[in-house]
């Protein structure tokens, strides 16, 4: 199964953005369109290591990715987000990926909860949105960024450019 790479960027310098994004267009190919940038103020568990006034934006790939593969993208944002550590060791860079598939989007991460699936290496694999009914429906483990109205609008383009591929 194919599907889009999605990643999700939180940072407080958006005018450095396209920094991470180039390094792993190296790896996963061409950037293919961005969200805009909405203002993270969902919650403040970031804020100790990133500081205040964080953005949100989302990034797709334009080459379809495997989904069989999908724990080394975890394990290669998990690199390029090293290489913009601050002089403390926090994080410039919160680098979220995910794949987006015409049924669902799972988000990898190496926290685990309940309802993760390990995948090896330390990552997991949670169903973040279920696509049912035409659009993209949130799950109760769904971070409020990822069911706001930018976020479902972008994911639902990169959806359509999915599945005019697939045809």
């Amino acid at each position: 199964m194919l599907g889009k790479i999605i990643l999700g960027i939180l940072t407080k310098e958006v005018e450095r953005i396209d920094l991470p994004i180039k390094l792993l267009e190296e790896i996963w190919g061409e950037e293919e369109m961005r969200s805009e940038v909405i203002p993270f103020d969902f919650t403040d568990y970031y804020e100790k290591e990133m500081g205040k006034n964080l953005s949100r934006l989302w990034v797709s790939f334009l080459r379809p990715f495997p989904a069989e593969a999908m724990r080394d993208l975890k394990l290669q944002s998990l690199a390029v987000e090293k290489k913009f550590q601050n002089p403390l060791g926090g994080r410039q860079f919160n680098l979220d990926p995910g794949l987006l598939t015409l049924s669902n989007l799972c988000l990898l991460t190496h926290k685990n909860y309940a309802h993760r699936i390990y995948l090896g290496a330390g990552i997991f694999c949670e169903v973040t949105l279920l696509y049912k009914n035409k659009t993209f429906e949130k799950l109760p483990w769904t971070y409020p960024d990822y069911s706001s109205a930018v976020a479902i609008n972008f994911f639902q383009e990169v959806r359509q450019r999915l599945l005019r591929k697939s045809r």
